[in-house]
């Protein structure tokens, strides 16, 4: 029996021996304060930061009638959300609250609505003017039958210069469709041209499996796997991916983290499983909660916290196995959550040599919390599809780290707007450079030719799990409090 089905029959069977809470907040909230009753609850429960949140204390309010008249202050409930988030500048940068969790759940499963151009967005230097560069096409989107490719930079929407203050109602507002004014890029100077693209954004799905290839470079068979976000349900063609390179005798493999904000959790379990396979039921990575969930579960169920190497499924599906002691990986500031979770769980294990720039530095993870009485989905609310996706706990490795700020690169390396390249061609910088190390050892590059111009945003952030990475589980009680 896998380790989310144990969980929830353990909660089922503590649920008796869980006391209530000594304030009065079982009574029924105001009903048009449903929402906002919904969020303070669900926050002080599971919010990783409840204990430094005065509002979320749980001896705040004694009674329900207390609670609902703070409420009153806030007719909007995304404005009582982000009352509740600590230190959002520093600190919590991720949490997020949604009124449609649908979207949200498609979201998890690679579905948005997409005009198939993934894109980043970069600042001119002592200018509020921006450019965006063309990261790499959706196939199946209305941009994979379009003019349009990796590499293109484009400067404007409809004519109108991109800038910091309007590029988000612009690209991503409630237009569906816009055209996209072309550009180049040369030393950090921007030119304008006349070339335009029209783009229409539609219902689609990601498969995130991006590229499986290999190739032999000086007598080593090299594995390339380009992977964009750690999506539940493509789990599947991910084990066919390494499978497919196992056939086809790789000793050396590359995989490619630089658009991978992050995702499921499980999904990154499953990964690192596979990428070696010899750590089967070893320590993976520990959660750490607020403390009453801590508590509950290092008093009730510790083996809850954990996630080990395994060699299947939750629905028995065999993993595939490489055995590899070694992982070479492609980074930058894009590569997030569930991707810094692949290094920061491997690197007690193997070496993991990393090119690129520097990650994220995102540690956390969040969970979906609906307005039901346990904040499950069933039994959801059906006046209303708020839910909210709370950073709820941190990740640890075997060793008891992880990196707040980001992982450094082996081999530090900036990818050029001006020759992006193609990806999964040899000749593609980032990977050619990869290929280079695992051939020479070498970490040395020359960055006196760098223009570094600093990057504001990228598509997957507009996701609504953003560079986010999640857990999807049954949760403990609803009724847990200090002991």
């Amino acid at each position: 029996m896998n380790r989310f089905k144990i969980l929830f029959l353990v909660i089922v069977l503590l649920i008796s021996s869980i006391k209530c809470s000594d304030n009065n907040l079982e009574e029924i909230s105001e009903t048009n304060l449903e929402v906002q009753n919904f969020i303070w609850k669900g926050l002080n429960l599971y919010y990783l930061w409840q204990g430094s949140v005065p509002n979320l204390a749980d001896n705040r309010f004694k009674t329900q009638g207390e609670l609902d008249n703070f409420l009153k202050d806030y007719t909007d409930p995304k404005l009582l959300f982000e009352s509740l988030i600590y230190d959002r500048t520093n600190t919590d940068k991720w949490s997020w609250i949604v009124d449609d969790y649908i979207a949200l759940e498609q979201s998890f499963q690679g579905i948005s609505k997409n005009n198939g151009a993934e894109f980043g967005l970069v600042g001119l230097a002592n200018s509020d003017d921006i450019f965006g560069y063309v990261r790499y096409i959706i196939p199946g989107s209305d941009a994979s039958n379009k003019n349009i490719k990796r590499g293109d930079i484009f400067w404007g929407v409809n004519g109108t210069q991109l800038t910091r203050s309007n590029y988000s109602n612009l690209l991503f507002g409630s237009a569906e469709s816009y055209t996209l004014n072309f550009g180049s890029i040369n030393s950090g100077v921007l030119s304008k041209l006349t070339t335009t693209v029209q783009l229409t954004k539609t219902q689609i799905q990601e498969n995130p499996v991006f590229i499986v290839k290999s190739f032999e470079e000086s007598g080593k068979k090299i594995g390339y796997l380009m992977y964009n976000a750690f999506t539940r349900d493509f789990d599947k063609q991910l084990n066919n991916a390494i499978l497919q390179l196992k056939t086809e005798g790789i000793t050396e493999i590359i995989l490619d983290l630089r658009y991978n904000s992050g995702g499921s959790v499980q999904s990154a379990v499953y990964l690192s499983s596979m990428i070696t396979g010899q750590f089967k039921g070893q320590l993976f990575t520990k959660e750490y909660w607020n403390s009453k969930i801590q508590d509950y579960f290092e008093k009730n169920y510790p083996a809850g916290l954990v996630s080990n190497f395994t060699d299947k499924m939750t629905d028995g599906t065999a993993l595939n196995h490489l055995n590899f002691t070694k992982l070479y990986m492609i980074t930058t500031s894009s590569s997030a959550s569930a991707s810094e979770l692949v290094i920061n769980g491997l690197k007690p294990y193997i070496a993991v040599k990393t090119v690129g720039r520097k990650t994220s530095g995102k540690y956390t993870a969040s969970v979906t919390l609906y307005d039901s009485k346990n904040f499950l989905r069933t039994g959801a609310n059906p006046n209303h599809k708020w839910a909210m996706q709370p950073i709820v706990l941190q990740e640890k490795n075997k060793l008891g780290e992880n990196s707040p700020t980001g992982f450094e690169p082996d081999v530090n390396l900036l990818e050029d707007y001006s020759n992006m390249g193609i990806l999964g061609n040899i000749d593609e910088p980032l990977l050619a450079r990869t290929i280079n190390y695992i051939i020479t050892g070498s970490r040395y590059t020359d960055t006196s030719k760098f223009i570094e111009l600093p990057e504001i945003h990228h598509t997957k952030k507009e996701m609504p799990f953003g560079d986010n990475m999640y857990i999807q589980r049954n949760l403990p009680l609803d009724k847990i409090i200090k002991q």
